[in-house]
């Protein structure tokens, strides 16, 4: 099926198609990062224009949008009040290595929003990580990170490990990789309280980093008290808790750990908190900022502490975050989004029953995946078994000729508030068809 959904695809798509058949001198592999040419399809599209929920590309295919920059564009693409907050920052400087006047209201949304946190400000989530990384290894004294298999938290060194065999290994294709990070970092798999008690007890680890929900390889929900037994376990280890929210954001207002009342030591959150304008904040309790502070002072001279860049902080990022916060980030978006994706949730597990097949939907908030297992995993080596790759190619390829990008890899599909309500049918009714193209092939 695949390969001649992958025809269709090529067919429509001239222009796009002859970037890649004629590259001109420039970019490395033709493309600004090297994975656009991952996704499964024959070559990427080059998109002429984004707004709301609707891609267009430079043959002038429309596609309903349901992968939103990964998470980037959660609310939509090109948000009214961002575009203003743009336009407005346009005219009066990007950015000075000073705070902005928007600085103290912007502050005081994030403590509104995300809980009494100390709030710094990054340019990604993977910036936002590495800081924090370096603040808990100072406060507690100790090296070590602890991470959960099959985690994503960007490009951070320390979390680019996986857990076979029982033991923490590299991850595979890594480039470049000068230290051996199985000495900074213990990974274990989720959901497995004897597995933390062991690695916590030790009282080598400085932090656990951790999604409250696994995104990266398929969905996997926590167990019911685990996160709370997390917690626990870290306090009384002396190990902080340390909580990223890169996808988990779609949970709900003020992400996973707002709705489900967590109550970490580190807090991130990155891509659509300004949104789409590469922005990322971190926060740290009371408790360990007033530790941070009490060893600055200590120190002598001003020297530099590997935490912070030049744009971070900038008045183009202070101005989108009030905006998103303000405007965007709203309660009323994520109503709308709940409800949109209450509906795919109940269409997608109606349409998988009626063809028969082993599946289930795991979704978190307005996030949902596809997941070829008939019951939940708890782990990533239960993900990476029940993972189906031509599957998995065949239905995203499939998707995107019925008129619908989904995100690649791992199938997941995320509602903005700018999504229709005929977007959410004709994304069920092309679910359907391709279902049931794949299980007409399977019968041959």
């Amino acid at each position: 099926m695949a390969e001649g959904e992958a025809g269709l695809y090529a067919s429509r798509r001239p222009q796009s198609k002859a970037m890649f058949d004629n590259p001109e001198p420039g970019f490395y592999d033709q493309v600004p990062q090297y994975w656009m040419r991952d996704w499964p399809m024959p070559f990427p599209f080059a998109v002429a224009g984004a707004s709301g929920s609707i891609l267009t590309d430079i043959d002038g295919n429309e596609l309903v949008d349901f992968c939103l920059g990964d998470t980037g564009a959660m609310f939509g693409h090109a948000p009214r009040p961002i575009v203003d907050a743009l336009s407005r920052s346009a005219q009066r400087g990007l950015t000075t290595m000073l705070p902005s006047g928007e600085a103290a209201e912007v502050g005081k949304l994030l403590s509104d929003r995300f809980g009494p946190f100390v709030f710094q400000i990054a340019t990604t989530a993977s910036d936002a990580n590495r800081f924090a990384i370096r603040v808990a290894r100072a406060v507690t004294g100790r090296k070590k990170v602890l991470v959960f298999d099959g985690c994503y938290h960007g490009a951070v060194d320390e979390t680019l490990v996986d857990f076979e065999d029982g033991r923490t290994v590299a991850r595979k294709n890594l480039l470049g990789q000068a230290v051996d990070v199985t000495t900074t970092t213990v990974s274990i798999p989720f959901n497995d309280v004897a597995a933390l008690e062991a690695a916590l007890e030790t009282h080598e680890i400085a932090v656990v980093l951790a999604e409250p929900v696994m995104t990266n390889c398929g969905m996997i929900l926590p167990d019911d008290g685990y996160l709370q037994t997390l917690r626990a376990l870290t306090r009384a280890s002396g190990t902080l808790l340390h909580i990223d929210e890169t996808h988990t954001i779609s949970t709900g207002l003020g992400g996973y750990t707002a709705v489900h009342g967590l109550d970490p030591d580190i807090f991130v959150v990155g891509k659509p908190v300004g949104g789409g304008v590469p922005v990322a904040i971190w926060g740290m309790s009371r408790k360990v900022a007033q530790a941070l502070s009490e060893i600055r002072a200590g120190m002598s001279g001003i020297g530099h502490s590997g935490i912070g860049t030049t744009l971070s902080g900038s008045t183009l990022q202070i101005a989108c975050l009030r905006a998103c916060l303000s405007e965007v980030m709203t309660a009323e978006a994520y109503a709308t989004m709940s409800r949109h994706a209450d509906r795919l949730e109940h269409g997608f597990t109606d349409a998988i029953r009626a063809a028969g097949l082993p599946w289930h939907i795991s979704r978190v908030g307005a996030r949902l995946e596809i997941v070829f297992s008939a019951k939940p995993v708890r782990n990533a080596e239960e993900s990476r078994a029940a993972a189906i790759d031509d599957i998995q190619h065949a239905l995203h390829i499939g998707l995107l000729n019925q008129g619908y990008l989904v995100t690649p890899f791992h199938n997941m599909v995320l509602v903005a508030p700018t999504t229709t309500d005929a977007q959410i049918e004709g994304l069920l009714d092309g679910f359907q068809t391709v279902l049931t193209r794949l299980v007409a092939q399977e019968e041959v």
